[in-house]
């Protein structure tokens, strides 16, 4: 697939006037953006730069909804009508954000997604989902709307950390986990050989048969916050504290944050529906050797149960539901767990 083709061809479909582009500021900062090096992402830079370009900053922190205002105040000031297309390059922050202004302003215009990280990549820019934090809650606000197009450029993994590049491989274990044991044990061969690339179309797969089914989560697509209901009260009170100095952003980043709430989620599974302890250890494994442990303390347990009692996924006030695993390839959706259960898997997790 020629992506550079593609999207020519899309936006071959808009007026040019109608065309706009918001895009990660760190990008237009980045010489590898503009780098003759990267053929197809200087035919990229060759396709958007004639049209008006919004740059953001995307941190978590602007993850709100002061920053889709910035969006639709950018659409407003240069008249763009309900035929308009936004095309959003960047990680998942900027995916989310893009696709919640686009799918909101005027009701809804077309946008296309590409995504410039691993993470985004595998996940964020798949599905639809979009949205932003509100009142200390991970994507509380936001609409199901497909993007018109998601196109990858395998070279902007070139441009990456090691540290994105793991985050973004979470999801992609995450992925493997859902799929078969066949499919997990060969996304961890490649994590081992540092091969991120074809673990991208795996994930990609596993998302797309599940949303194709579910496209508005209500039963099977479910199954993708595998590892989020842990992972997101984490990563809430990473941005709360600000810890995790140790983390380039300078908060945990979302793909860690989703590998420790995988090893806690398989924890729960394996005291809960006797998923082989043996996926406990290897997830254990995972975390220590290429994550790190948790940077947090045993007096922030509480805290993280609190955060979780305020996820979007649970449907009753006062309990907690998760997506568990009863084997690899056969996850369990909506299954209420309590304090003490989430306080001895927290306790695992932390023992690391």
């Amino acid at each position: 697939m020629n992506n550079c083709s593609d999207l020519s061809l899309i936006v071959s479909q808009y007026d040019p006037r109608q065309v706009f582009v918001v895009i990660d500021s760190a990008l237009e900062l980045c010489p590898d953006y503009k780098n003759q090096n990267y053929s197809n992402i200087s035919e990229l830079v060759n396709i958007t730069s004639g049209f008006p370009t919004l740059c953001l900053e995307a941190k978590e922190m602007n993850k709100t909804l002061k920053t889709v205002e910035q969006i639709w105040n950018f659409l407003f000031d240069h008249h763009a009508t309900r035929k308009a297309l936004l095309i959003n390059i960047g990680g998942g922050i900027i995916c989310d954000l893009g696709g919640f202004a686009a799918s909101t302003y005027k009701r809804g215009i077309d946008y296309v997604n590409i995504p410039t990280t691993l993470l985004s990549m595998s996940d964020a820019a798949w599905g639809g989902k979009t949205g932003f934090n509100y009142r200390g809650m991970k994507n509380a606000i936001g609409v199901i709307r497909q993007p018109k197009a998601t196109l990858i450029f395998p070279s902007w993994l070139d441009t990456l950390s090691e540290q994105e590049k793991l985050s973004g491989y979470a999801e992609i274990i995450k992925c493997g986990l859902l799929k078969d044991s066949t499919t997990f044990h060969t996304i961890l061969r490649a994590l081992e050989d540092r091969d991120y690339v074809n673990g991208i179309a795996v994930a990609v797969e596993v998302k797309q048969s599940v949303v194709r089914e579910d496209p508005n989560e209500q039963s099977l697509r479910k199954v993708l916050n595998l590892g989020h209901s842990v992972g997101h009260a984490i990563e809430e009170l990473g941005i709360r504290n600000a810890s995790g100095t140790k983390y380039t952003q300078g908060v945990i980043p979302h793909g860690y944050a989703v590998l420790y709430g995988l090893v806690a989620m398989a924890y729960l599974s394996h005291i809960l529906l006797g998923l082989d302890r043996r996926i406990v250890t290897t997830l254990s494994h995972i975390m220590v050797e290429y994550y790190g442990r948790m940077p947090f303390q045993c007096k922030d347990y509480k805290e993280i149960i609190n955060l979780m009692y305020c996820d979007k996924k649970n449907e009753h006030e006062g309990e907690i539901r998760m997506v568990l695993l009863r084997h690899i390839g056969e996850p369990v959706t909506d299954q209420i767990v309590h304090e003490e259960e989430l306080m001895e898997s927290l306790e695992y997790l932390f023992s690391l």
